[in-house]
Parts: structure tokens; C-alpha cells; sequence
């Protein structure tokens, strides 16, 4: 990132008038974790009518301590432009992480000034979807119509609301139609309600195509159910799961966790987040230019480079085996911080290789509670699932361990009783070999 930045500064300076310079200078520099607002207000100045830009401006002001800004910019964009979906989502994204319940209000009253626009209805009903807000997001689809789209929301409502859970026939009737959205809610569905075989059918659809990053962890889920073997070729219990006693000294620790809690100024996580009880840092963590920052990235490369040199021989089937091992990179990077009583919910992070939790600070014993609290969980299917499968195993949480895993894998963490719990999380992708490095 010096580089990129030093790069990106230099272009400035030799075309100050270029839109995409001008963009490319604000973006960098979000990213590498400096301030950049007024950099994004200098790209919209050149660039007047590129909404993606201003919704940088947003994103950099709220950064910056700036939420309630941020929303005023985006709400007076929105009344000018209501078909926004994507300003939509980032307002309700804002609303949301500063605690705000009526966060998609900005969906209801560009609905009601536009009742006829099928795509902002549907984009205001995922949203409430993924928060759970099962009743709004029914009463939303009231009003949407009898098109494809519509239609299967509906059935991804009733089955994952719990309306039409464990209706076998809940999905029959969409057979024909090929969308992978729709497999995914159809492997859930089918596993939910005992229709296992159903389930690793629509998973095995996809094996040797792109979109099958996804169902993997779903597959796993049915091959267990069904004992299948494959199930241990797939996850292999704890044996790919590892964990690496950083060389942190305690003065390391203590600066990092103090750096680390200086970027929480969110007061709730994004409603797609595992995050229970908690608040998780926007942009990229370990893309920061920071000494601190730095000096973590590199403990953690090192770590990386030895989980990925102690892999099973190469296999071409497998999601974690088959990848070329030279390079790597980060393709996401965050810290969450946890209140007591707070947790990770169950997920995978499908568009990862591996993925990582490193302990930067934790509650004293007394303050943890008994085990599991806090511990990281593998294998444990989401509880909404209703599947009798057990963990594989936990990873118990010491400050400076770095726990590295399968981003195919699920897991979670137990809640604890009181303190904090802060970590460093990741998703590292392969490089392919005539890519290089970045």
C-alpha cells in the first residue's frame, strides 16, 4: 500500500484534473486507513453525476467519525435518485451500524413514492431478510406481484422464517429453474426438513463449476448426515484446522489491542455479520499503513506460510487442496470486538480459501467463564438447521494465537460472561502462479 499510495500521489499530482485519478487517490488512501473524505469530495467535484463516488464520500465521512453526515449525504442523494439501490443498502448499512432500528426507512419512502419499481421492492425485502425481520419483509412481498422474482422470495421466506419450514413440497413446484440463489435456500430447506439425499443433489449440481464455493460447506453438512465417508475426505475433522503462538511480546499486545479498539467506533455490526453483541471495523484491516498494523501482518504471513507448507499432498477435487500454494493474498481483513455475552453465530466465508482468528486481547479466566466460553467451534451446523451433528473440536482463545481453518468450514464461538474479546480475522485466497503476488 506505500507504494500503491506513493504511485497513485505522484499521478495526482502530474494530472490534478483526472476523474479517475482524482478516484483512485481517495480510494487508495480509504483503503490503506487514512482520511479520505475530502479526497472522495475532490473526485465528485470532477465526476458530479457518478453516485459510486459519492457513495465513497459516505463511506469515508462515517470513517471518520462523520456517521450522521454521511446520512444526511446519502438520504438528500436518494431523494434526488430513488432508484439507488446500491445508496439504498449503504444508508440502511449506516443506520444500522449506529444502532438505528428503522434503518431501511429509506426503502419505505422510495417505495411509496414509486410503488411500481419491482427491483427497489425486492432489494428493501433482502434487506430486511437478512436481518431477520421476517414479518416486514412478508408484508413488503404483499405488494410485489406474481413475477419470477417475487415468487421466489416468497418461498425463501416461508422456508427460512420457519412459516413453511418443513414443507417437503415447499419447493416442487420451482424445480425447473436453474439460480443459484435459489439452490442455496433449496439445500437449506431440504436439510432442515430430513430431506438429506435432496440436499447433497443440489450440491453435487454445481461440483466442478464456479458456484460451487458455496455448497461446499452445505454438502459437508448432508454427507455427514448420511454417513457418507466423503464427509471425512471433505472436512477431515480438526486435521486441517491449526493453531500458531505468535511471537507477540506483551508490550506488542497491548499496543495492538489498543490500536485495534481505536477503530471500533461503529455502535452494532452490519446485519450479515456473524457478529452477536459486538461491532466489526470497516475497511481493510491489514491494508493500514501503520507500524502496529505492520508489524501484525507480518507475524501473521509468516504463520500462513507454514500452515499452507504442512498441507496434505495436492488434490484436484478438493477446496482446499486443489489451489496452487506459492503466493497468496488477503481478500478481506477485520477486527471484532465483543461485549459480554457476545458471539459469532455459525457461518463459513465461502469466497475464501482459508480463513483465520487471532487473539489480540480476551477476558481474565474469571471473566471468560467455564469452557467453551469464548472458544471457536468447527463443524457444529447453524442451530437453525435443527441437524444432530456435533463440533469437531474447539480452539481454545489465547492472547497472540492465531487460529488458521478452512473458509469452507463452520464455525462459531460460545459466548462468554464478561470482559472483552478482541481479534484479528482474515480470508487469504491463492494466487495463481502467473498472476504474482499483490
Amino acid at each position: 500500500m506505500d507504494e500503491a499510495l506513493a504511485a497513485v500521489r505522484r499521478a495526482a499530482k502530474l494530472a490534478p484534473n483526472d476523474p479517475n485519478v482524482a478516484l483512485g487517490l481517495a480510494q487508495v488512501s480509504f483503503e490503506a486507513g487514512l482520511d479520505a473524505a475530502d479526497l472522495f469530495a475532490a473526485a465528485v467535484s470532477l465526476s458530479p453525476d457518478r453516485l459510486d463516488i459519492q457513495r465513497g464520500r459516505a463511506m469515508a465521512l462515517a470513517a471518520e467519525g462523520q456517521a450522521g453526515e454521511a446520512c444526511d449525504l446519502l438520504a438528500g442523494l436518494l431523494r434526488s435518485n430513488p432508484g439507488w439501490i446500491d445508496g439504498h443498502r449503504a444508508l440502511c448499512g449506516l443506520r444500522t451500524t449506529a444502532g438505528e432500528a428503522d434503518f431501511a426507512r429509506g426503502f419505505a419512502e422510495a417505495v411509496a413514492a414509486h410503488p411500481d419499481e419491482a427491483g427497489l421492492r425486492l432489494a428493501w425485502f433482502h434487506t430486511l431478510a437478512t436481518a431477520r425481520q421476517w414479518d416486514a419483509a412478508r408484508a413488503v412481498l404483499a405488494d410485489a406481484g406474481e413475477t419470477k422474482a417475487a415468487r421466489l422470495a416468497r418461498l425463501f421466506l416461508a422456508s427460512e422464517s420457519g412459516q413453511g419450514a418443513h414443507d417437503p413440497a415447499l419447493f416442487d413446484e420451482v424445480e425447473h429453474i436453474d439460480d443459484v440463489g435459489l439452490d442455496l435456500a433449496r439445500a437449506r430447506h431440504f436439510l432442515r426438513g430430513g430431506q438429506v439425499e435432496r440436499a447433497r443433489d443440489i450440491c453435487l449440481r454445481h461440483r466442478g463449476r464456479p458456484t460451487m464455493r458455496p455448497f461446499w460447506s452445505y454438502l459437508s453438512l448432508a454427507l455427514r448426515m448420511l454417513d457418507d465417508p466423503q464427509a471425512d475426505w471433505l472436512d477431515r475433522g480438526m486435521a486441517n484446522v491449526r493453531t500458531f503462538d505468535l511471537a507477540f511480546t506483551a508490550h506488542e499486545l497491548t499496543d495492538l489491542a489498543a490500536k485495534l479498539r481505536s477503530l471500533h467506533t461503529m455502535q452494532a455490526p452490519w446485519h450479515e455479520q456473524s457478529v452477536r453483541g459486538g461491532t466489526q471495523t470497516d475497511r481493510p484491516l491489514l491494508l493500514r499503513i501503520d507500524p502496529i498494523i505492520a508489524k501484525a501482518r507480518a507475524k501473521i504471513e509468516v504463520a500462513v506460510r507454514e500452515y499452507i507448507a504442512r498441507f496434505a499432498p495436492h488434490d484436484p477435487a478438493h477446496p482446499l487442496l486443489a489451489q496452487p500454494r506459492d503466493e497468496f493474498r488477503f481478500s478481506g481483513s477485520w477486527s471484532v470486538r465483543l461485549r459480554p455475552g457476545g458471539f459469532h453465530s455459525v457461518h463459513t466465508h465461502p469466497m475464501g480459501w482459508i480463513s483465520s482468528a487471532l487473539y489480540a486481547a480476551l477476558p481474565d479466566a474469571a471473566d471468560l467463564g467455564p469452557p467453551p466460553a469464548g472458544h471457536l467451534r468447527f463443524g457444529a451446523p447453524p442451530p437453525e438447521l435443527g441437524l444432530p451433528l456435533e463440533p469437531y473440536g474447539a480452539v481454545e482463545p489465547i492472547p497472540g494465537r492465531l487460529a488458521l481453518f478452512p473458509s469452507t468450514m463452520w464455525h462459531g464461538t460460545a459466548p462468554f460472561d464478561d470482559g472483552e474479546r478482541l481479534t484479528i480475522a482474515f480470508d487469504i485466497v491463492p494466487v495463481p502462479p502467473a498472476s504474482g503476488r499483490s
